[in-house]
């Protein structure tokens, strides 16, 4: 008999979710089409400003517990030193100036020791934290509250429907040490302040980068290009290598198609480069979408929201504004850290914000100017919840940050002149976590068989993963899971390969003994009422 035809599936989104399903998908000799409105999904092509300068919207780092992102390095035969920095120190910076510094928790002057030990050592020197000890000691109601959160999916809910504000005042953590330095940490983390924040996840991000060892808060950025020029390319180009890939860039997907009685995706319609409507067939499907992509496409597909409620759900979930900066000076600005994060400053007007010294970061000054001859510091600078500034105008963006937000933190930067500039903004572009939208969040598995959804909105159910909040790493595993569920469930045929998938480091034996303990008191405190009074 002639062999069948391999199974065909598309792949909608070219980011870290969409590429990672592409990857294993084309190992597991299925034909994968990957869709995206980008012109050029592989990366190849640079993204350039007007004066043809590199660009890259929002500076990513690369923390310690991305084991998977690493095996692709390795994999791809790329030297992690040939494209990412050495582990860097963070500053925190508010109206009195400096507030914080993240040192580098895994550095040879600080002793290694058990969670929370570790980073209790290295916050309460006081070139680390300059907060009063009484207030950096209250940090320790969180440690009790992940323990608790994660007691079982019922208990995570409570913790969703609570804002992270009101959890804060319940565990007794100071008002100071959530001005100066968890207020900062989550509106550049999550994107929103405490108030706005569910609680839940909000207690996963702080334990993820924060809590879970020593190291989980080291970090390294790029050495070398963008992450799309540097990573992506060199994993497009391996996945096209096998011959089982079509990229397709300036699309935009109209319609998921299901059959006749909705038990299953038959096809996708989209507009192609050219504008014409076109149906690709599919045996299955991966949505590797953010919060504003999901909600168009179910938009437009009446019988996916009618079958997939679950799915129809993401309609429900709020999209958080942000802004990228790029700047050339005319001089170099000395810093003590390349990585720099502003808080309760008023010029922010409730954003989050960062700026990052790329001259330091990056050795290529020429590749920085995009060619040109190198004059001085080049810094990207981004905000988050940036609602109130999206409407100023380019001049006064630039102006706001050199004249106010940068020499509050570095005064040199007042005698600094702008060689050119570029500003873009990203309107309900990045998926907002606000209180109750666990349920909103579509899952990995839709109740459609051969449609998954992936990125790191998703919720992943049973194949969790230890990486939490927006993060490149749990993007890149949901898109890996999403093939391998296709694979599992038999929607690939006789394709039944699974991609390996490399756990983060396991929790430490004193958190496993206290979270077990925990679970068994609160069980038996249930039946009286008791059991999480902070939560309901």
């Amino acid at each position: 008999p002639a062999t069948p035809p391999p199974p065909h599936v598309v792949v909608v989104g070219a980011g870290w979710a969409g590429w990672a399903a592409a990857k294993a998908l084309t190992a597991n000799d299925c034909r994968v089409t990957l869709l995206d409105a980008l012109p050029d999904p592989t990366g190849e092509t640079p993204y350039l400003t007007p004066s043809g300068k590199p660009f890259e919207a929002g500076q990513r780092g690369f923390w310690k517990d991305y084991p998977n992102l690493e095996d692709l390095l390795r994999e791809l035969g790329i030297a992690e030193a040939d494209v990412w920095t050495d582990f860097t120190r963070s500053q925190f910076w508010g109206p009195e100036g400096l507030e914080a510094t993240a040192p580098v928790f895994g550095a040879a002057d600080l002793p290694e020791l058990p969670s929370p030990f570790g980073q209790v050592n290295g916050i309460l020197r006081e070139s680390v934290m300059r907060l009063p000890l009484q207030d950096r000691v209250t940090l320790a109601g969180l440690l009790y509250a992940y323990l608790d959160v994660t007691r079982d999916e019922a208990t995570f809910e409570e913790y969703d429907r609570m804002t992270a504000h009101d959890l804060f005042i319940k565990m007794g953590l100071s008002k100071r040490l959530v001005d100066d330095f968890v207020r900062p940490t989550l509106l550049v983390g999550l994107f929103k302040p405490p108030e706005e924040i569910s609680a839940a996840v909000a207690l996963e991000l702080l334990y993820f980068f924060c809590l879970a060892h020593q190291t989980s808060f080291d970090v390294r950025w790029m050495r070398t290009g963008t992450v799309a020029g540097s990573l992506i390319q060199p994993l497009a180009s391996r996945v096209a290598s096998g011959g089982n890939l079509e990229v397709q860039g300036r699309c935009r997907v109209q319609q998921v198609l299901l059959d006749d009685q909705g038990e299953r995706v038959t096809g996708i319609q989209y507009t192609n480069a050219d504008g014409a409507m076109q149906v690709l067939e599919a045996d299955a499907c991966v949505l590797a979408l953010g919060v504003r992509g999901l909600q168009g496409v179910v938009a437009q597909s009446p019988a996916l929201a009618k079958r997939c409620p679950e799915v129809a759900a993401a309609s429900g979930l709020g999209g958080i504004d942000v802004m990228a900066v790029r700047l050339w000076l005319d001089r170099y600005v000395p810093t003590d850290a390349p990585s720099n994060v502003f808080g309760r400053l008023e010029g922010l007007r409730g954003a989050g914000g960062t700026f990052f010294m790329l001259d330091q970061l990056q050795p290529d000054q020429a590749a920085l100017w995009g060619g040109a001859e190198p004059q001085g510091s080049v810094l990207a600078c981004d905000f988050y919840n940036a609602s109130a500034l999206l409407g100023l105008s380019n001049e006064d963006v630039v102006q706001l940050l050199m004249r106010e937000l940068l020499p509050t933190a570095i005064p040199e930067f007042s005698s600094a002149n702008v060689v050119d500039s570029f500003v873009q903004r990203y309107a309900g572009t990045v998926t907002w976590f606000a209180p109750g939208s666990y349920r909103k969040r579509p899952p990995l598995q839709t109740s459609v068989p051969n449609l998954m959804c992936a990125g790191d909105l998703v919720r992943m159910g049973d194949r969790e993963h230890g990486s939490k909040g927006l993060c490149q790493e749990r993007a890149y595993v949901s898109g890996l899971e999403a093939a391998n569920a296709l694979a599992r469930n038999g929607s690939l045929g006789a394709c039944t390969a699974q991609h390996p998938v490399i756990p983060v480091r396991a929790d430490e034996p004193q958190v496993v003994l206290a979270r077990s303990m925990n679970k068994r008191v609160m069980e038996a405190l249930k039946p009286l009422g008791l059991a999480s009074p902070w939560a309901r």
